[in-house]
């Protein structure tokens, strides 16, 4: 007859070592995306100064201008997750956001200066870099609990919360005038 006692502690040990496996894994996978988002942040900061001076409306203006500030935050407020980690801060390349900010850059030059045609465009782009970041930073904050990561969680959360703020502004701004105003722009 097998001890019970060795053969419980052996699977005890098994599943903890497992489990510190797992972690250190979920860990790495966060501290990757972690990379990622810091560096989508950085890029966003000159692509948000571009989207402002291109932008007709000055609500929209200034709701790029908002976001600009508020995205220096973030990048200060990622910079502190990787520190309540443990981790040094560093950027790697984000393949998805250097997409997204490339077309709002080709958009900028495909329309006029001066119309809402402009605005909408700018609109459609500012709205897909802000869904990729809400996404990103709904998964990060989940990650972060997870990992009981407790105060990047709350950090991760307070982006998360500004982002769909700027996004629900975004639509705002749009279903208010700017895509009524484009309709009757002609080419």
């Amino acid at each position: 007859m097998p001890n019970t006692k060795s053969t419980s502690a052996s699977r005890s040990s098994k599943t903890t070592q497992r489990s510190h496996e797992q972690e250190s894994a979920l860990k790495e996978l966060f501290v990757d995306q972690l990379k990622d988002i810091l560096w989508a942040e950085k890029q966003l900061i000159k692509s948000l100064k571009k989207m402002s001076k291109a932008a007709t409306a000055e609500e929209l203006k200034s709701a790029f201008d908002t976001h600009l500030s508020e995205t220096e935050m973030h990048v200060e407020h990622v910079n502190q997750v990787f520190e309540s980690i443990g981790e040094k801060a560093t950027a790697k390349k984000c393949e998805a956001m250097e997409g997204l900010l490339k077309e709002a850059e080709e958009l900028i030059d495909e329309t006029n200066t001066g119309t809402e045609v402009r605005d909408v465009a700018l609109i459609a782009a500012a709205q897909k870099v802000e869904h990729y970041e809400i996404a990103t930073y709904g998964t990060l904050k989940t990650l972060a609990g997870v990992l009981g990561f407790i105060d990047a969680q709350n950090l991760l959360d307070q982006i998360l919360q500004e982002e769909k703020n700027t996004d629900r502004l975004l639509t705002e701004i749009a279903e208010g005038y700017v895509n009524e105003a484009a309709s009757t722009e002609t080419k």
